[in-house]
């Protein structure tokens, strides 16, 4: 298995372009095709992170926070950033780090404190805009429903909790293929038309060119007539923090022991209590 074999599969869980602007996720040291000898998880890849890979012979360090956040003008080993850098370097060992997309989708970082928190009917605290795009395309009849599975399976279609969400409605479609066209239907220097079905669906931002390349792929037409728009709709699943519920509410005192006790804490930091019970 390489490294990129790796990332790419890092990558369908959290894409690196679900990070914030100010963020570096992504492969900072190494070569993504070095086959991998082993990978350390971690927090942040500090110097004796580094170290520890060496001694087990791990090549990957897969780490939360980036080493790397802003340009590097010197690599002197002047601080514990640039020496981090020369080891790494100068032991082959890559490092890669998967930051705010990880915080930024339902499944990553808060979604795994929800579940051990034993949360229900959980949300993204603060959903993003500008993650989703519309669909349009038009097709015959009989050969929606292949083409319709093939673009579900590829990610389109999902709105929150429910997948496979389509709009369709029927209509004409006219075209005259020029006499070097290949038309799928119709014959070359005629008008054609024909009965078409214009389909609608949602797809995340970051899906489109894998989504359209499939809709070329599997439809029959010659040439696929499409449209695609951005939509300022919010992404359910995509997004800053989870909120969740339990079943029963607990006293203050009772939810910082459940935190102390659930995450090995030995201490909790936390604002004024507000005498209230936590439910949500």
């Amino acid at each position: 298995m390489t490294i990129k074999d790796i990332i790419s599969y890092l990558e369908t869980i959290a894409p690196p372009a679900l990070q914030e602007s100010y963020d570096n996720a992504g492969l900072l040291t190494g070569n993504a095709e070095w086959a991998c000898t082993g990978a350390i998880c971690c927090l942040d890849a500090i110097e004796e992170v580094v170290n520890e890979a060496i001694e087990k012979k791990c090549n990957l360090i897969i780490a939360h926070h980036p080493i790397i956040f802003s340009g590097l003008k010197k690599l002197i080993g002047k601080n514990y950033i640039e020496r981090t850098i020369i080891k790494a370097v100068k032991n082959d060992i890559a490092i890669y780090a998967i930051h705010t997309n990880l915080d930024n989708v339902i499944n990553g970082v808060n979604g795994k404190i929800a579940e051990k928190l034993g949360l229900k009917n959980l949300s993204v605290l603060a959903p993003k805009s500008g993650e989703l795009c519309k669909l349009y395309f038009y097709i015959p009849a009989e050969h929606a429903s292949t083409v319709m599975n093939a673009l579900f399976s590829a990610g389109a279609g999902t709105i929150g909790n429910y997948s496979e969400c389509s709009f369709r409605v029927n209509g004409v479609g006219t075209f005259k293929p020029s006499e070097t066209a290949n038309p799928f239907l119709g014959e070359a220097g005629k008008r054609h038309e024909d009965e078409e079905l214009k389909i609608e669906l949602l797809l995340p931002s970051h899906l489109e060119q894998q989504i359209i390349a499939t809709l070329k792929s599997v439809h029959p037409y010659e040439e696929v007539a499409y449209e695609v728009i951005r939509i300022n709709n919010k992404h359910q699943q995509i997004g800053s923090g989870i909120s969740g519920e339990w079943d029963e509410p607990l006293e203050e005192a009772d939810f910082l022991q459940k935190l102390k006790e659930i995450f090995g804490l030995s201490y909790i930091k936390h604002t004024r209590k507000t005498g209230n019970p936590v439910k949500k």
